[in-house]
């Protein structure tokens, strides 16, 4: 109960903190809201009177005290560009992040984690390098450069598959190729450490000693204690994406948070740049949560720690 009460009290100050630093920022940024909603030929007159409606006529401090408040509240203000609550926006547009991005680290454990394992059994030379040079040319690539390939491949050459929008399963394949091909990498070369590390151990040395069958030791054993940094990885990963799509769900055309993201900061819409920020902290301190008691679950003996 005391080490929940102190996570939770961390959480709210990073929270806090985040949120402060935001706002901080977000009114250094140059630009001026009201000229992104009015457009051109809007006077002076009436660029006044929508500064004072949407409260932006206030002192700095007026407007943080404002924000804090509302947000102690749950209350995240209008969109400034939309006008509509930042809260029904942020619920609109995460199912489709969320959906991404699972189907993303489905897609890395899936290809990732056998190859590391294949990897690290004992092979010939030329393939051991292979298995080395590999997953760091993936990791290499970043995704401004992989999803234009992909879609120049199975779009465009290859017309396989939709290029972007939302729809059915087939919409979800390509973006979701794109970010689970850096991760797949990492997820392959960190299985591949991890399984060298656990074959050397005392506790495997003894358990040929026995005499244990060779699968035994090996999905028992290695595998099983191999599990623990990779749970690791793919849980914080899983923060990652959840709050790292930007780039993907533009170049794809996809709704979602790194659309909606962007899309707020190019309209200078403070209200809701401050509650996308807000939401994808949360995701990531909730993946840190689950990644622990992930790490529980597979290691027991960590609930102690």
């Amino acid at each position: 109960m005391k080490n929940l009460l102190r996570e939770f009290v961390i959480g709210l100050l990073l929270i806090l903190a985040l949120s402060s630093f935001t706002f901080i920022l977000i009114h250094l940024v140059p630009g001026d809201p009201v000229d992104f909603i009015l457009k051109e030929g809007a006077n002076q007159a009436e660029k006044e009177l929508l500064r004072t409606e949407l409260g932006l006529n206030q002192p700095l401090l007026q407007q943080y005290g404002s924000f804090m408040k509302n947000l102690f509240r749950l209350d995240l203000g209008l969109s400034l560009h939309r006008q509509e609550p930042v809260t029904a926006l942020l619920g609109e547009q995460f199912p489709h992040t969320l959906g991404l991005a699972l189907f993303s680290l489905f897609l890395a454990l899936l290809w990732g984690i056998p190859l590391g394992v294949v990897s690290a059994v004992k092979m010939m030379k030329p393939v051991e390098k292979v298995f080395d040079v590999f997953p760091v040319f993936l990791f290499s690539i970043p995704a401004f450069v992989s999803a234009p390939l992909l879609i120049w491949l199975f779009a465009l050459h290859f017309p396989l598959l939709p290029v972007g929008g939302t729809g059915g399963f087939s919409y979800l394949i390509l973006p979701s190729i794109s970010l689970a091909l850096p991760l797949g990498a990492i997820l392959m070369k960190m299985t591949r450490v991890s399984i060298l590390e656990v074959i050397s151990a005392e506790y495997v040395k003894t358990a040929l000693a026995k005499g244990l069958s060779p699968a035994k030791i090996y999905f028992r054993h290695i595998l099983f204690n191999a599990l623990i940094p990779i749970i690791t990885l793919a849980g914080l990963q899983l923060g990652a994406l959840l709050t790292g799509t930007v780039i993907i769900e533009i170049i794809f055309d996809r709704p979602g948070l790194g659309s909606l993201l962007f899309e707020a900061i190019t309209t200078r819409d403070y209200p809701l740049i401050q509650g996308v920020v807000l939401i994808m902290a949360l995701i990531y301190i909730f993946a840190n949560r689950l990644t622990d008691k992930l790490y529980a679950l597979v290691h027991p003996q960590m609930k102690e720690s």
